[in-house]
């Protein structure tokens, strides 16, 4: 009787969206430069949801980044697992890497969707980050950049009904065959990868696709040695706000969990 229920709960969840609180930044003064922290409520509809892992890979060339995606690793398993459970589609995208999954179902998968055409890519503006990254942003030092990488880091489980890919044209394939229209992302880097890539924030919201980064599971590739010369926890802090003020809102883990969990 009791796995009935929570049989019979889960299926109730499933068809339910969820209010989700959102942090965003607002210049209310055109030109102040005075941006305001703002809150939203955002419902979002768990069918029509989808969460990307961003490059996080079994290594990376800079130690510091290592350490730092172990630290990250644990929430966001704990994340895709609540997600997964509400009907939250999960892709994992380590860049790169696709040789390794060629033969694993979920690769296939995403191969064999229907190609969609993209809409025409609104016209967004993409200032200037606040941080130097120009150095590879490595805090470590003596590190040089390499290819160290081969997968997606083991201690994030791929689940059967997972998707993998590393290309923004087979990610918005996915997005169209199950009509997503919000994208959760989460891993590194929040200066690169995160915006840059061509399943990311940038590329996904000029397709119209309505993206949330969240941002206790994320990391900047920033070494304090540069400008503005704060310390990598805050240079990563300064890289969010900045997604926060051109790209997307951000969320919590916490608070993403606690919606998905009611």
């Amino acid at each position: 009787m009791r796995k009935l229920i929570l049989f019979m709960t889960t299926v109730a969840l499933l068809g339910q969206e969820v209010n989700v609180s959102l942090r965003s930044r607002v210049e209310a003064y055109r030109g102040s430069g005075q941006w305001q922290e703002v809150q939203i409520r955002q419902r979002l509809d768990p069918k029509k949801t989808a969460m990307v892992i961003c490059d996080v890979w079994d290594k990376h060339w800079c130690q510091g980044a290592n350490q730092r995606v172990a630290e990250l690793a644990p929430g966001i398993e704990r994340l895709m697992g609540v997600a997964r459970s509400r009907g939250i589609l999960i892709i994992h995208a380590p860049s790169g890497t696709m040789e390794f999954y060629k033969d694993a179902p979920q690769r296939k998968a995403i191969l064999a969707m229907p190609a969609a055409t993209p809409p025409t890519p609104l016209e967004l503006a993409s200032p200037a980050l606040p941080i130097d990254d120009s150095d590879g942003g490595c805090d470590t030092p003596g590190d040089r950049t390499h290819k160290a990488w081969s997968r997606e880091l083991a201690a994030l489980r791929v689940d059967e009904a997972d998707l993998t890919s590393d290309n923004g044209a087979e990610v918005y394939n996915a997005f169209r065959a199950r009509g997503i229209t919000h994208l959760l992302i989460a891993g590194v880097h929040a200066n690169m990868c995160i915006l840059n890539r061509s399943f990311a924030i940038k590329q996904m919201t000029k397709w119209g696709i309505r993206c949330i980064l969240v941002r206790d599971l994320t990391d900047a590739m920033y070494n304090p040695q540069k400008a503005p010369y704060v310390s990598h926890a805050e240079g990563t802090e300064l890289v969010i706000q900045y997604i926060e003020k051109y790209w997307c809102p951000t969320a919590r883990s916490s608070d993403l969990m606690r919606a998905l969990s009611n």
